[in-house]
């Protein structure tokens, strides 16, 4: 395998192939849903410094995702040239994974602006305005995370070519 294809670890151990980084992504959007509700959760509690690092630590999984995502398919699409990865299931299972795929992508696209207005306006400490679009950030990120470890399952597990 081409060097491009592995990252070593600093202790020369296990290395970590480009081909898991689906599994890594899936794993940061579950990570990243798991932070959003728990810091929904400590702000309605009025628990605003565990709220700051909850946002704080999804935001980070979020960056951390979008960056392994867009590696992995850079990778495959111009690197390696296997195109994107094709959905394998049948019958019902297609427009099913597709409205999922869909409203994910174009609820993804959307997130990414939102959750740069909400962190400003928090860190400009306008309040008000702050929650007023976080009311529309906290379930549109979430549904974006859960969304894309469903994605995940659908395409990599449940429905994977044999």
């Amino acid at each position: 395998m081409p060097f491009s294809d592995y990252w070593s670890s600093s202790e020369g151990g296990d290395r970590v192939s480009i081909n898991d980084l689906p599994h890594v992504n899936a794993s940061l959007n579950a990570l990243s849903g798991v932070l959003v509700v728990a810091g929904y959760v400590a702000i309605r509690r009025r628990n605003v410094g565990l709220h700051k690092r909850l946002m704080g630590s999804a935001i980070v999984c979020s960056a951390l995702f979008l960056g392994c995502y867009l590696t992995y398919h850079v990778h495959r699409v111009y690197i390696s040239g296997l195109g994107p990865t094709r959905f394998m299931g049948q019958g019902l299972a297609r427009p099913v994974y597709f409205t999922i795929l869909i409203s994910h992508t174009l609820l993804a696209i959307a997130t990414l602006p939102l959750v740069l207005i909400t962190v400003a306006r928090a860190l400009k400490e306008r309040i008000d305005k702050h929650r007023a679009i976080a009311r529309w950030t906290f379930p549109i990120w979430l549904y974006v995370s859960v969304t894309g470890v469903i994605v995940y399952l659908m395409l990599y597990h449940w429905y994977a070519a044999a």
